[in-house]
Order: C-alpha cells, then structure tokens, then sequence
C-alpha cells in the first residue's frame, strides 16, 4: 500500500507534469486520435492531467468520462477540469464500467491494466462500452525493459524485486495484442514509448520511482529502511559524479472493436 503524504504528493504532481510523463501521455493521445465530437471514456483516470487534454481535443460537442475507484483521485481530476463542461466523472473498476454499451466512440487506459487481476474481464467491459469500430488505446509500463545502474547490483534487484509485488504483471504488453486478438478484435499498432536518462531529473519518471519504491519497500517490510535509504542516496551519488542511468519503457497498443 502505497501512502502519499504532502511531499510525496508534491513529487508525484511534480513528475506527471514533467517532461517524460508529459511525453507517455501525449503518446497514448495522439494513438487514440480524439476528434471533434467524440465521446471517450478515460479509465483509471487518475487526476485529470489527460481527461483535460482530451476535452479540449473533442470540443463542446463531444464528451468525457472519466472513471476511477478513487475518490481522491475523482476529486483532483474534478478540480482539475472544473472549466470543463463537457467533462463527466464516475467511480467504478476497470471491469465494471458505469457506461452504457456502445455509448463511446473511444477508450483509452494509461498504466491501469498491469493493476487488474482480470485483464479478461477488463477488456471485455472497455470493448463494450464502444460502438462497433470503436478505438481502444491501452498503454503499459514492460518492466522486463527495466535498466537501472548501481554499484551494488544485489541490492538493486532487492529494490526492483519488491517494486514487482505491488502490481499484477510488470509484463503485460507482451500479453496484450495476443489476447485482444483472440477476442476478434483488430490491433492497428503498439508503439513503444523509451524513456531513458543519464540524469536523474528533478521532474523525471526515475526520482518519483525512487521515492515510490523506497517507501513501498519499507512499509511493506521488503527491505529494511537502511538498506532502502543507502540504495536511493547511491542513485543521487551517481548523479552528482555523472554516472547516472535509467530506462524503461511503456508500450501503446492500438485496438479496434469487431464490427
């Protein structure tokens, strides 16, 4: 269980604005290719950063539903796009959308399935809610993709070992275009989307992940709050003498709905 307190927040909100999480957003964006007039659904909207991107692409005359199951979460995006009229937001899961079937032209998923137990169901319940044709955009991190340097490679895979346990499967996107496939569906494209620094950047996807990951690994006894503080103070080390790297990717899978 991860828990965000006020600087924790503060580095989260400071990452999902910055330039490499900006650069994964706009790709799961542009894959879904918003038009005026359309109506799409924004599963696990998390706090709006794309619902708001989305409501500007489809006008007055289109519409956006974002869905999340937390409240927290619907509060932010809420206050985020209050000067959005065409905006709508509803709790609910993944597998369990409070859509109408074939209501949405479009669905779109950024780095919420590799969290669903039931990715089967989830799949089922997106493609649903679209009209025949519809397009579905489902983006997530690959983590076999994982390359991150450190003098102690030991302790960092005790790190990234304990980070593994708090999703479903750090391997989805490898699964996915097979299992949309199989339901009959079309996949148009899956596009992988590198992100890779020689800095440790103070709006970056690596200094949220150290922060994220330390936390994780202590609250859930994975590692002892030594050996978590050591790993992430070798990472700013390694920064500060130039030795720094990190990358990871995210893969966009580009899915249309069986007429």
């Amino acid at each position: 269980m991860l828990e965000f307190d006020a600087e924790i927040t503060r580095i989260l909100n400071n990452a999902y604005e910055g330039a490499d999480l900006t650069r994964r957003r706009q790709a799961s964006f542009d894959a879904l290719k918003p038009s005026p007039g359309d109506t799409i659904i924004d599963i696990g909207c998390g706090n709006g950063l794309l619902t708001a991107e989305l409501a500007r692409a489809v006008g007055p005359t289109g519409k956006i539903i974002g869905v999340d199951p937390s409240k927290d979460m619907l509060k932010a995006g809420q206050d985020r796009c209050k000067g959005h009229a065409n905006v709508e937001f509803a709790e609910g899961l993944a597998n369990n959308l409070p859509v109408s079937d074939g209501a949405a032209d479009k669905a779109v998923s950024v780095q919420v399935f590799e969290y669903i137990n039931d990715v089967d169901s989830a799949l089922d319940d997106a493609i649903r809610c679209l009209k025949p044709g519809g397009r579905l955009v489902i983006s997530d991190l690959h983590f076999g993709s994982f390359i991150w340097y450190s003098d102690y490679p030991e302790r960092m895979s005790k790190l990234v070992s304990a980070w593994d346990k708090h999703f479903v499967s750090g391997t989805l996107p490898e699964r996915l275009p097979g299992i949309l496939k199989a339901k009959g569906h079309e996949v148009d494209a899956v596009t992988p989307v590198t992100l890779t620094d020689h800095e440790l950047k103070p709006d970056g996807i690596a200094i949220m992940m150290m922060h994220l990951m330390k936390q994780y690994a202590i609250a859930n006894a994975h590692v002892d709050e030594a050996e978590a503080q050591a790993w992430f103070d070798e990472q700013q080390a390694l920064s500060d003498e130039g030795r720094f790297f990190f990358s990871l990717a995210q893969f966009v899978v580009v899915a249309r709905k069986s007429a």
